[in-house]
């Protein structure tokens, strides 16, 4: 089967999270991610642990699938023509670095638009590529801070708490992907490359929606809301007997079907709780009553009550759980991948599911340079030119 990608020629000089993820979902639907290395060093994310796998760090194995790695000297001389050769066969390039380093080696975007008129070139930077801010590096957690994220997460009164995963650098990856996508879309339609700028602020500020809404519509900025919705209620995390819970009662229609399924007659007429703007300005009465229902019954026994009923609801659970559950299980999430030196890995698979054209995972994370030869082989070079540049240390 053709993957939809496949043709697609990226090349990838990213490393850590931001611009490993988005190359990896590309390259989950067919294209060729050709992964750009430094020589003996490899990819930040290399050194991230433990935990290692053969070797390999679980960190770098999650987000490098389907991606050969060329290990390349980029302050070396002699690796400019390898530069120009790759640029003049690949239709993206994707790039992380401090804004301006690659204009200052001489590959920035219009270098390389030279060398290929009609290339797409992504940078993704923590501020941007342009502004006060463009050349401060940012890790995950400042720009979690500076997009206002941790602003709003937390127990109320309490300190701003990061968000669990790197999300900043993952939306960045998806906003990237997404961005390199539609510029593709229009160069097929135009034969018109572009540049593309995104950054870990902009992706921040963008999935701030409802919360930058709130700002916007009355001058004051969000604080935290602890578990529990700001705009909807009931909402949030609850306790049963025996552990956590998550509800979700979106709607006044869903708060009439939850009573009814949990036979409160008497709070599904209550005008306190008759609406949701009622129930959010009578937040703490509402969980005030709800905490003793709860605290009589499982959430096994909360989940056969209103799941029936069509009422969000769900356990917290932990990546354990989380991982084998039987409908991860039928939705083929957790895939295998058999390493050269890790042995048989296991990765989270594309999380979207094609009826034509569905992604695959076609190749283990590369180790540094596993694919050096056969990359350079491709762009023309022969035997000897390879040990030559080999000895000259330009590629590892």
């Amino acid at each position: 089967m053709t993957l939809p990608l496949a043709g697609l020629r990226v090349l990838d000089f990213s490393r850590a999270l931001t611009g490993p993820y988005c190359t990896q979902m590309l390259g989950d639907m067919g294209a060729d991610i050709i992964k750009i290395e430094q020589p003996e060093i490899g990819d930040n994310s290399r050194a991230w642990g433990p935990p290692f796998e053969g070797g390999e760090s679980s960190y770098y194995l999650s987000v490098n699938r389907n991606k050969r790695s060329m290990a390349l000297n980029l302050r070396h001389a002699e690796s400019a023509e390898v530069l120009r050769r790759l640029v003049a066969q690949c239709d993206i390039i994707i790039e992380n670095f401090v804004p301006g380093t690659l204009d200052r080696n001489g590959f920035g975007y219009e270098a390389c638009k030279a060398i290929r008129p009609d290339i797409i070139y992504c940078s993704i930077s923590g501020f941007g590529q342009v502004g006060p801010d463009r050349e401060r590096a940012a890790y995950d957690q400042i720009a979690q801070g500076a997009g206002g994220l941790m602003s709003v997460t937390g127990e109320i009164g309490g300190p701003p708490i990061r968000v669990g995963i790197a999300i900043a650098d993952l939306v960045a990856g998806m906003h990237a992907a997404y961005a390199v996508m539609v510029a593709a879309f229009h160069r097929q339609a135009t034969g018109i490359g572009q540049y593309i700028d995104t950054s870990l602020l902009s992706g921040q500020l963008a999935i701030m929606t409802y919360q930058a809404a709130r700002y916007f519509a009355t001058g004051t900025a969000p604080a935290t809301s602890g578990n529990h919705h700001p705009s909807i209620s009931p909402y949030g995390v609850y306790q049963a007997s025996d552990a956590w819970f998550n509800l979700a009662v979106g709607s006044d229609d869903l708060w009439r079907r939850f009573c009814d399924a949990m036979q409160l007659s008497d709070m599904k007429n209550d005008i306190l709780f008759a609406s949701n703007r009622a129930r959010c300005d009578n937040r703490p009465a509402l969980n005030n009553a709800l905490a003793p229902i709860f605290a009589a019954l499982t959430v096994t026994q909360i989940e056969a009550i209103l799941a029936p009923a069509g009422i969000p609801v769900g356990a917290v659970r932990d990546l354990a759980a989380a991982l084998t559950d039987p409908q991860v299980a039928a939705l083929d999430l957790i895939q295998e991948i058999a390493h050269p030196t890790a042995g048989t890995i296991r990765v989270v698979g594309p999380p979207y599911r094609f009826s034509e054209t569905p992604g695959s995972i076609r190749r283990h994370p590369p180790r540094l340079g596993e694919q050096t030869d056969e990359i350079l082989t491709e762009l023309g070079f022969d035997q000897p030119q390879i040990s030559a540049l080999r000895s000259a240390g330009a590629i590892g």
